[in-house]
């Protein structure tokens, strides 16, 4: 017998309808998902010890907002658009685009998007995301999936040892920080859908 999953905040907010209409909404909401990824990738916000972007913190609410299919789904096109050389990702152009640059240092944080927004949407349609110790919970395995895929890779390149101190150490202040804010808005989300209905 198949669980019964709990509604996403996007399932909540705009119901799927059968046929084209369902396939047009999640195309809209898959574009959007990758602008808005791009946008996050491109802008850094100063914080110590290293300029901060909100890429993972998108990934991830993502994935819980969207759920498993339609997260991934949207995290894939990110990577689909990426591949075909167009200048989404942190650092493009000017460190090269398309499939050169994803096989390069960040390769592994790329694939660990995936699996991030996978497990975050798999934990939103249980219901986590929508209390802050559960919303905890989630964005916090999430980020230590990215970190483990990204590290897992960078250490083929440079070694363990040092794939962890460039490639963990000075973003764990950002990690927390986004972390606490998926704490803070994806409960609110929630709540403020409470009141509309």
């Amino acid at each position: 017998m198949a669980a019964v999953l709990a509604p996403t905040l996007v399932s909540t907010l705009w119901p799927a309808q059968s046929g084209g209409s369902r396939a047009a909404r999640n195309v809209l909401l898959a574009l959007v998902g990758t602008l808005a990824l791009t946008v996050a990738a491109k802008t850094q916000i100063p914080f110590w010890p290293v300029p901060m972007t909100m890429q993972t913190f998108v990934v991830l609410v993502i994935g819980m907002a969207c759920g498993t299919r339609l997260g991934v789904a949207t995290i894939a096109l990110y990577l689909i658009e990426g591949a075909l050389g167009l200048p989404v990702f942190a650092g493009t152009p000017e460190k090269g685009v398309g499939l050169a640059y994803m096989m390069g240092p960040t390769g592994g944080y790329l694939l660990g998007f995936v699996a991030a927004a996978w497990l975050c949407g798999w934990l939103a349609e249980r219901g986590f995301g929508r209390s802050p110790l559960r919303t905890l919970a989630a964005m916090s395995l999430g980020h230590a999936l990215i970190f483990v895929f990204g590290v897992t890779w960078l250490a083929q390149l440079i070694g363990f040892e040092k794939a962890f101190a460039t490639g963990v150490v000075p973003f764990w202040a950002a990690t927390i920080a986004k972390t606490l804010l998926g704490v803070v808005t994806l409960p609110l989300a929630w709540k403020w859908i409470g009141r509309l209905k």
